[in-house]
């Protein structure tokens, strides 16, 4: 769950467990971001029972297998989302992608999610493979959803935890320039880069999180003007993980740490922060520890959340 949670509001504020999480209604997602630039939005989840559904699970009704769950579902998660009807119709069964896609009324941003079946979680990346191929290869050639679209085909985290947290991700669509087919791009990217990617391409805000500092693609960066740097933190890369989380409200081993102050003044790649984001929390300012920093912590080393812990009590 906390990286689905991380993929949409720039932190996952410490998550660590896959219980039933609703995250309050004054930390703002990139669903903020697109409605105040007008640019159409929606989730589509596979077997989700009905729109707008908000419960921990949903089984398969003959096995009993997991199908849907919360946990994959980031717009869900969060109460800014959950608690306004109108963003919550944008949250759909994956069935409804079909019938959006017939009527040419898909929205401009999407994530979809798999079931637990589907996306190898409950089974094996040989199955994500076939479904993601099955699922994938219609749409690449047609017209109503090739239109200047990137698909961004990608895991939430790796499967051996003694191992560092890198995994596979995969540009596809007709946004991406034919020479680069069939490449390699050795940047750092994390799921922060999804959000600065949007950002970048329709010119919105910033939540004033980690989403800030992170990498745009580097095809889209090329285009925006926006710079694509190294790691260059006093701990290398080879020794960062990402696979342990650090402390946080969410979590449940240490939750010394309170909600993290977005840093409204930050700026960067000729970005600022969203209003909504300035209205809520700029009054706290002084307390966040975010930074314009490609490098992010992780629960090894969490220096950045803990130095917020100590400076700030409520």
């Amino acid at each position: 769950m906390p990286n689905y949670a991380a993929a949409i509001s720039g932190d996952y504020y410490g998550i660590n467990h896959d219980d039933m999480t609703a995250i309050p209604s004054n930390v703002s997602t990139v669903v903020d971001l697109l409605e105040a630039k007008k640019i159409s939005w929606g989730a589509y989840q596979e077997d989700m029972p009905y729109t707008g559904f908000q419960g921990f699970d949903y089984r398969n009704q003959k096995t009993g297998a997991n199908d849907y769950v919360r946990k994959h579902n980031p717009p869900v998660l969060y109460d800014s989302v959950a608690e306004q009807t109108s963003r919550l119709n944008q949250i759909k069964n994956l069935t409804l992608f079909y019938e959006d896609l017939k009527a040419d009324a898909l929205p401009q941003w999407m994530f979809i999610t798999p079931n637990m079946t589907s996306d190898g979680h409950d089974t094996t990346v040989t199955v994500a493979g076939t479904w993601s191929k099955n699922f994938l290869d219609p749409l690449l050639n047609d017209k109503k959803f090739m239109k200047n679209t990137l698909v961004i085909l990608t895991f939430d985290e790796n499967h051996t935890y003694t191992q560092q947290n890198r995994i596979v991700g995969i540009l596809l669509g007709d946004a991406v320039p034919k020479k680069l087919v069939g490449t390699t791009d050795s940047n750092f990217y994390n799921h922060y880069s999804e959000i600065a990617t949007v950002q970048a391409n329709w010119g919105l805000d910033t939540l004033g999180r980690w989403d800030v500092g992170a990498n745009v693609f580097d095809f889209v960066a090329k285009k925006t003007g926006d710079d694509v740097r190294h790691w260059s933190g006093k701990t290398p890369l080879s020794q960062m993980y990402w696979n342990v989380s650090y402390a946080g409200k969410l979590n449940t081993k240490n939750t010394s740490v309170p909600w993290p102050i977005p840093a409204t003044k930050l700026k960067h790649n000729g970005r600022e922060v969203a209003d909504v984001v300035k209205k809520t929390w700029a009054a706290l300012e002084k307390d966040s520890a975010y930074t314009t920093a490609l490098e992010v912590p992780d629960g090894l080393h969490p220096e950045p959340e803990f130095t917020r812990a100590q400076k700030t009590k409520w």
